[in-house]
């Protein structure tokens, strides 16, 4: 049951009511023009999102039943927990999310919620930062298929993950009043714990693997088609938005915010579509008439904060679960934030070699290669994360074994 018990709830909810009945009013008024924005939506789910995400959400579903992402969390958990303040399994929802794009790591997130392998405070600061775009969309889709520069790939990239693992940082100081979590012994043998850990993983879900299969497939499908909705509704509202002149309307004060940051006030249109979706902001961002590093720096920004239509399917996904909408949003204006300065920071490094005419990327892209590409890079950032664990693992051990041995000698004098 809604609750209606402070003005802001209130507020949103007549500002909320407002908006949808505008946009069904206009619906009615230019019917064709919906029905147009409704197919384009569909075909982005169809063609893109769909063959792309379900290999990865039925994948997911399968590895947690087997205990696989409980033998990877032993792993990660002296890496996880020292940086961010999460659980090891954690680095799972982070490669998944990295390889696969939004809104894989929400999720996973939900599904650790739900089978208690974090807090409501770990799941809060776990979606706060594993919340990213895939290399496929921001080197292939921002990159070539909309700037035409291949070479602006890396600085989009580096600005991105680095905002966000900034944020995931800034977030591990986030929820000081919950209970730390017992002390993790690592001493003793590493692989040990860990198979022990998925063997009880195993042991407790129990389903024959054709069973968690079928559930994997079935709940990965019904996940997808709410996502899918979610798509379609908001390519109708933003076109509809377009059609009764509101973007227009909110052009002015855009502007000013612009001028105020030193930027182009000609991007002020791109940003107002990117504060609804991700693709239609990005492109507007490199199609308007601006300077490289001023449309660099919006795009970046606009990848960061990922549009209304990401934080729905976020909402969706998380609300059978105790985690908070409130934290995820302040992370992603943080991130928004982090990820145009440190772009414009990271400026001076772009060396744009030619331009190439601008293309569908997922258009000239098979799903067999996507499919490829995105598997490559889960398994070198799985590699990257285990291995950078398996060290501190080893730093922690050595460590111990110096403050014994001194110990030890202070004891003998």
């Amino acid at each position: 049951m809604l609750q209606m018990d402070s003005p802001g709830r209130k507020g949103a909810f007549f500002i909320l009511s407002l908006v949808f009945t505008l946009i069904t009013f206009s619906l009615a008024v230019f019917p064709k023009e919906g029905l147009e924005a409704a197919k384009d939506g569909l075909q982005i789910f169809g063609g893109i999102v769909l063959p792309s995400l379900l290999p990865f959400f039925v994948l997911s579903e399968i590895l947690l039943g087997l205990g696989v992402v409980h033998f990877l969390g032993v792993f990660l958990e002296p890496l996880m927990r020292p940086v961010f303040n999460v659980p090891g399994v954690g680095a799972f929802a982070l490669s998944m999310g990295l390889a696969a794009g939004y809104p894989m790591d929400a999720v996973i997130t939900a599904k650790f919620r739900r089978s208690n392998l974090c807090t409501r405070i770990e799941g809060e600061r776990l979606l706060a930062f594993t919340n990213t775009a895939d290399p496929l969309f921001m080197f292939g889709a921002v990159a070539v298929g909309m700037f035409g520069c291949p070479e602006l790939g890396v600085t989009i990239a580096i600005a991105h993950y680095l905002s966000a693992f900034s944020v995931g940082f800034i977030y591990r100081f986030y929820g000081k009043e919950e209970p730390p979590p017992p002390e993790e012994n690592y001493q003793g043998n590493i692989l040990q714990r860990a198979i022990r850990e998925m063997i009880k993983a195993r042991k407790e879900d129990n389903r024959p693997l054709g069973q968690l299969a079928g559930d994997a497939v079935k709940d990965s499908v019904s996940t997808l088609l709410m996502i899918g909705g979610f798509i379609v509704v908001f390519a109708v509202l933003v076109r509809m938005m377009e059609e009764i002149k509101v973007v227009r309307f909110l052009l002015p004060s855009m502007e000013r915010i612009l001028q105020i940051l030193g930027l182009n006030p000609s991007l002020s249109s791109a940003l107002i579509k990117g504060l609804l979706e991700i693709d239609l902001g990005t492109m507007a961002a490199a199609r308007t008439i601006a300077p490289l590093g001023d449309r660099l720096i919006v795009a970046s920004a606009i990848i960061a904060w990922s549009g209304l239509s990401v934080h729905g399917q976020v909402i969706s996904v998380i609300h059978e679960t105790d985690i908070r909408i409130t934290p995820y949003l302040i992370a992603r204006i943080l991130h928004c934030l982090l990820g145009g300065i440190y772009t414009y920071f990271l400026l001076g490094t772009v060396k744009v070699l030619g331009k190439t005419p601008a293309t569908s990327f997922y258009q000239t892209t098979g799903v067999l290669k996507r499919w490829y590409l995105s598997l490559t890079q889960l398994l070198f950032i799985a590699g990257v994360l285990i291995s950078a664990s398996l060290l501190l693992a080893i730093l922690s051990r050595v460590r111990l074994v110096i403050m014994n041995e001194e110990r030890l000698q202070r004891k003998g004098k």
